[in-house]
């Protein structure tokens, strides 16, 4: 057998072996060309005490969100910790978050995780971010794009109607009129965002991320008797209605059963 006969057997055995089948399978993505940030803008307890439970969602929503299909060149992702090894400042934040956007033109994917106020949200030492400059930033970075806005702050449904429009869908962890919970010293995770890394490796796309993160918020609070649930929100616009349901992550596909 002659070499070029054995690379063309070499590439189709890699091919139609279970690992080479899902690998094919699994590297397209719907999201080439998307920009993805993920902001940890607080690092702070209720009494001002630092804690990790933002940073570690910001990291492992990092890996969920590429496992997903988005890709790493487009995804940037911060901390506004001071007391990291090479502290961010706001600024430095939305100027890499600018950069980002401008090497993507396809879509928009942006995640804040913070504290929140019923007018405002911690964004590091800035003055807190209303949602008059938040629509700001998300208007300079995406533009007409399809745009998913995430905010995981109490209070953050004060954000949903300045974010409002026919390109985006917007999720947040609560109601303009209540608070979010897990944010302690004690948890790995704010619950919200905990619940978008649980329901990430199943969900197929990003409405079914939502349904998934709130049951998982709803289930939580139940167990923890909580008084006054957090109601998360969730917006889609008219063109994101029809444009979310092709938007479907990736997922590991078993050899022999069609892909997602």
């Amino acid at each position: 057998m002659g070499r070029a006969s054995v690379i063309v057997l070499a590439v189709w055995i890699a091919l139609v072996s279970p690992a080479g089948a899902q690998a094919e399978r699994t590297s397209f993505s719907r999201f080439e060309g998307w920009t993805s940030a993920i902001v940890a803008a607080d690092w702070r307890d209720g009494r001002g005490q630092p804690i990790q439970a933002f940073d570690n969602a910001r990291r492992d929503l990092v890996k969920g969100f590429l496992d997903a299909g988005f890709p790493h060149a487009t995804m940037v992702d911060y901390s506004l910790r001071p007391d990291a090894s090479n502290p961010e400042t706001p600024q430095t934040v939305l100027d890499g978050l600018y950069d980002a956007a401008a090497r993507g033109s396809a879509g928009c994917l942006l995640y804040f995780t913070s504290h929140g106020a019923p007018t405002a949200m911690v964004f590091g030492d800035a003055p807190r971010m209303t949602p008059d400059m938040m629509v700001n930033i998300v208007r300079r970075a995406c533009g007409a794009r399809p745009t998913v806005v995430i905010v995981s702050a109490c209070y953050s449904g004060i954000f949903v109607n300045a974010l409002s429009a026919p390109n985006r869908m917007v999720l947040t962890a609560a109601s303009r009129e209540r608070t979010s919970f897990g944010c302690g010293a004690d948890e790995r995770y704010p619950w919200f965002d905990g619940c978008i890394i649980e329901a990430l490796p199943t969900a197929t796309d990003f409405l079914a991320l939502a349904a998934g993160a709130r049951a998982c918020v709803t289930r939580k609070e139940q167990e923890h008797a909580v008084d006054l649930p957090s109601e998360p929100q969730l917006f889609v616009g008219s063109e994101m209605q029809l444009r979310l349901p092709t938007l479907r992550f990736n997922r590991p596909v078993a050899a022999g059963r069609p892909g997602s």
